[in-house]
């Protein structure tokens, strides 16, 4: 299949600024995997799709407030710091801009000094390598002067950084939100669980590469970026449990998705706990081994994520749906409404 398969025709006023208030009132589209057919909800009305016996497998990991700004020492001049993945304590590597004024050696402050970082080292690809010094403890420091790294698409400023969270986010490391938890409330999750309804958590840290467009027309040519998942015993066994007792397993999200099928490529068909780095690249034409339900949000034209929900549902069933959800008006991307794929 090629990239242009999976492109379609999105209103730029549909790609939601803010998120709405309150977080599970955002619509719901619900798809029979099998069939396609559509029908309209909000997020609250999930439990409705639930039954008891199913397991949903939330990612839990944390956004880090990783876009810097600050000055060059010595001159003053701005410069933006992006945080992309720790090296060691304190030296991570970043992009940067202005690069010209990133040279190894040269010295920023952000935040009145409050969080200082040296450039040591410039990578083929222009990202750098720096070490940061702070008085205390570095994470507390970042939160301080750090901001959300919001996808490029979304130029509203963003009031609460914790609507950019799960409300069960809690092992920080992403430097971009699993945005299809962002729709649960605890209250929601409660009442999830009252009815018979399991949960579980994987971890994986989301990279920028989730944004990186693909290149080329041949999607077979697309070389899939890397990000470290965690799959605990815990949420091992609750999978063999449910698959055993005949209930569903439901990924929130794309990323718990790639998690769990990762997990099966390194486990078979009995899962045990594991963790590493996955490059998966999951289109259509992928036989599933986990997962029977998929709840995501609105995906970009042309994307690996558009390409993985293509995968799990059909290409004719996806492009269907998507044509429905701009017809009606639904709002997409990070901060858009949910599409909930249950067979």
């Amino acid at each position: 299949m090629k990239k242009s398969d999976f492109y379609y025709d999105l209103p730029e006023e549909l790609i939601a600024q803010h998120p709405v208030e309150p977080r599970n009132a955002s619509r719901m589209l619900c798809v029979d995997r099998n069939t396609g057919e559509c029908t309209h909800h909000h997020f609250r009305d999930l439990t409705a799709s639930l039954r008891a016996g199913d397991l949903l497998v939330l990612n839990d990991s944390r956004v880090l407030p990783a876009r810097l700004y600050g000055e060059k020492e010595g001159t003053g001049s701005f410069v933006e710091f992006l945080l992309l993945s720790q090296r060691s304590d304190k030296v991570w590597e970043i992009i940067c801009r202005p690069g010209k004024k990133c040279k190894p050696g040269a010295r920023f402050s952000f935040g009145g000094g409050r969080l200082l970082a040296e450039v040591l080292e410039v990578l083929e690809d222009g990202n750098r390598v720096v070490r940061f010094e702070c008085e205390g403890n570095f994470y507390t420091a970042l939160d301080d002067v750090g901001q959300m790294p919001l996808p490029p698409y979304i130029t509203a400023q963003l009031e609460d950084k914790e609507r950019y969270q799960t409300v069960y986010s809690r092992e920080l490391g992403s430097a971009a939100a699993p945005t299809a938890g962002l729709h649960f409330t605890a209250d929601m999750l409660d009442e999830i669980r009252a009815m018979g309804v399991n949960i579980a958590y994987v971890t994986l840290h989301v990279g920028l590469g989730t944004f990186r467009p693909v290149k080329e027309d041949d999607i077979l040519k697309h070389h899939m970026h890397t990000e470290h998942f965690l799959l605990p015993q815990e949420t091992a066994d609750l999978i063999n449990r449910t698959k055993a007792e005949g209930g569903r397993i439901i990924s929130v999200g794309t990323t718990s998705c790639r998690t769990l099928e990762s997990a099966a490529q390194r486990c078979g068909d009995t899962l045990t706990a594991c963790e590493g780095d996955t490059d998966i690249f999951i289109y259509p034409g992928y036989t599933f081994k986990v997962i029977d339900g998929l709840i995501t949000n609105f995906h970009l034209p042309e994307s690996t994520l558009i390409m993985l929900v293509s995968a799990f549902m059909g290409y004719e069933n996806t492009m269907n749906a998507y044509k429905i959800a701009v017809e009606e008006r639904y709002r997409f991307f990070s901060f858009g409404d949910s599409m909930c794929i249950l067979p």
